[in-house]
């Protein structure tokens, strides 16, 4: 079945450095990290920008539900998104709508669900605040890390059910079974992902 999304693009593999990073930015409320999650992110922002053409984007981060965003002080995709839009050469073409989706409905950890069940915890915990403000427009959704894609791909489904043109997906790390870091990976039919290649 093909994703609700054209195309969705992460930094690295969730392990080692990559994933102390966002566990001192999500769990220990380590506010820097932000920064440098957010530089990585602007690199998978600029690997995406041939595919947009002269489109203008609205860049949506995944929302928390109200209570534990309050419960942690912060949405750690909102500060990614925001760093990351700071550092990138092209941010003009960027409007960031931190309340473009809201989670209506608080889901459990993500960890640990079979695939099914991991539809079915994000199933209409969705909604888009302003349909008129994404109807027609190119999305950017961005989120730190990219499992198994079930939930940017129910984000997205309800930001192209409100009428957004596309929707490209952009994390800062993606989980894989395999131990390939920064590398090129061709989007395939399970997931149209690839992995920004660095250096």
């Amino acid at each position: 079945m093909e994703p609700p999304f054209a195309k969705a693009s992460a930094y690295g593999s969730y392990q080692g450095g990559l994933r102390d990073l966002v566990h001192m930015l999500k769990y220990h409320q380590v506010r820097p990290a932000a920064d440098v999650l957010g530089r990585m992110l602007s690199e998978v922002v600029a690997s995406l920008e041939p595919a947009f053409g002269d489109a203008r984007l609205l860049v949506v981060p995944v929302p928390l539900h109200r209570a534990k965003a309050r419960h942690r002080g912060f949405s750690q995709s909102e500060l990614i998104a925001q760093a990351g839009l700071k550092l990138s050469p092209s941010r003009d073409r960027y409007a960031l709508r931190a309340e473009g989706l809201e989670r209506v409905r608080d889901t459990q950890p993500q960890t640990g669900l079979t695939r099914h069940q991991r539809g079915e915890n994000v199933r209409g915990a969705f909604r888009v605040k302003h349909p008129e403000e994404v109807s027609g427009r190119e999305i950017l959704l961005v989120d730190d890390v990219f499992a198994t894609g079930t939930t940017v791909s129910e984000c997205a489904r309800i930001l192209r059910r409100a009428g957004a043109a596309r929707v490209w997906v952009a994390t800062v790390v993606r989980t894989l079974k395999s131990d390939v870091q920064h590398a090129h990976l061709e989007p395939d039919a399970d997931a149209n992902l690839t992995m920004a290649a660095h250096g």
